[in-house]
């Protein structure tokens, strides 16, 4: 992308702009362009212009303005690539690209399964998969693949289970999630892993129609308020973002803390601390690394800018929960610190249903690892590790661990 001109200078960016030295930070161009100013008017891929929010009050402010549409079909909603404008506009939307009266009526379908109590009733669950993932992890000897033997597993686990997806279908499953937030992959491909993957869910629904059970999918189909293609792409949204954002974030977590072995020692001497310590990587890590795209639906000011009606606006959660504004020393991780404004789950009526159940997942998970492996460490050189910059969700591609 290209920044709009300026009095200073002129900077040429490309979208997402590359990551720096340091695996765990945004852009170094999103922090140079916060530093100027927290809206800059930007250029995307194609050529059209987009609005680049950086700062963390501006961000909440745009994300919970109804003047902004969270809708892909609106005009001048920005796409990060072709195949994302594939993804977004060419198959039935879900509820997460849909406004207020149509996004509140398919939310409330769901609000039930998602509530803080719900998922702290599940914790004993949710440590028993843990558990189990673990002991095959431990029984199978190191060294060993963090990201494909516990951080993938669980919340694959627990997704299943809630959805009433059979766990034996998992590796067709994450195959297909894994085509589709691949920011590279064509939109011909994104076109025909969207037609599997809803082919797939559609039948399931079709089956639960027919044999009930007590899964999240089969009590959405019982309501009757939702055809064919809405139960399909209810079901594609949350099988996509129940793994992938949480399978994440608890191997880029685990690496984060093995590369900080001050705040490491602290979260095991004080096992205690790992609400506050699941919060503040959440903020520091951000794994939702490209941002959440919105377009103006009418003129809207924000700090004396001045925001026109068709205009994109792509807000940038790695640079907002990194705002020294808000976080002093943000990009420093202290697992001590009020992390609770964070962004990662988004802000406003669209931010995440199901982020009571990442957080118990996360607290369970990370704990849990750390208690049974207290010798827990990276089996490569730090260096050689690859991260997933191409894909939606950030994070690391595999982590060689031993014990």
């Amino acid at each position: 992308m290209t920044l709009a001109h300026s009095a200073d200078t002129d900077r040429e960016l490309t979208l997402p702009a590359p990551r720096g030295a340091c695996p765990f930070s945004p852009s170094p161009a999103y922090t140079e362009v916060h530093r100027a100013a927290p809206l800059t008017k930007v250029s995307l891929w194609d050529g059209r212009p987009c609005w680049l929010v950086t700062g963390h009050q501006q961000t909440r402010t745009v994300l919970q303005d109804k003047r902004f549409s969270a809708d892909a079909r609106v005009p001048g909603f920005p796409f990060l690539s072709p195949g994302r404008r594939q993804l977004l506009t060419k198959a039935q939307p879900s509820f997460l690209r849909l406004d207020d009266p149509e996004h509140a009526r398919l939310r409330r379908m769901l609000t039930g399964d998602f509530i803080v109590k719900r998922a702290e009733a599940q914790r004993p669950q949710l440590q028993k998969i843990v558990d189990e993932a673990l002991d095959r992890v431990i029984a199978k000897g190191s060294p060993a693949d963090l990201v494909r033997d516990f951080a993938l597993p669980v919340p694959s686990r627990v997704i299943c289970l809630l959805l009433g997806v059979p766990y034996a279908d998992h590796e067709f499953f994450e195959s297909q999630t894994s085509t589709l937030v691949d920011l590279s992959t064509p939109p011909e491909q994104i076109k025909a892993a969207m037609g599997t993957l809803n082919g797939y869910l559609t039948e399931l629904a079709e089956r639960k129609r027919h044999e009930p059970d007590d899964s999240m999918l089969s009590r959405l189909v019982a309501r009757g308020e939702l055809n064919q293609a809405e139960c399909a792409a209810m079901g594609m949204v949350l099988l996509v973002a129940g793994h992938e954002t949480t399978a994440n974030m608890i191997s880029f977590g685990t690496l984060a803390l093995l590369r900080d072995p001050g705040q490491l020692a602290r979260l095991r001497a004080e096992p205690e601390l790992i609400k506050s310590a699941v919060e503040e990587l959440l903020r520091y890590l951000s794994v939702v690394h490209f941002g959440l795209p919105r377009a103006a639906l009418e003129d809207v000011e924000i700090d004396g800018t001045l925001i026109r009606a068709g205009e994109g606006v792509l807000c940038m959660l790695s640079a907002a929960n990194r705002d020294e504004l808000v976080f002093q020393d943000g990009d420093e991780l202290d697992i001590t610190r009020d992390a609770r404004r964070h962004l990662a789950f988004g802000f406003g009526v669209h931010q995440c249903i199901g982020q009571p159940l990442a957080r118990a997942e996360l607290q369970i998970a990370l704990g849990t690892l750390l208690r049974r492996l207290p010798d827990l460490r990276l089996a490569v050189p730090y260096e050689e590790l690859e991260y997933r910059t191409d894909k939606a969700v950030y994070g690391v591609r595999s982590l060689p661990v031993t014990w």
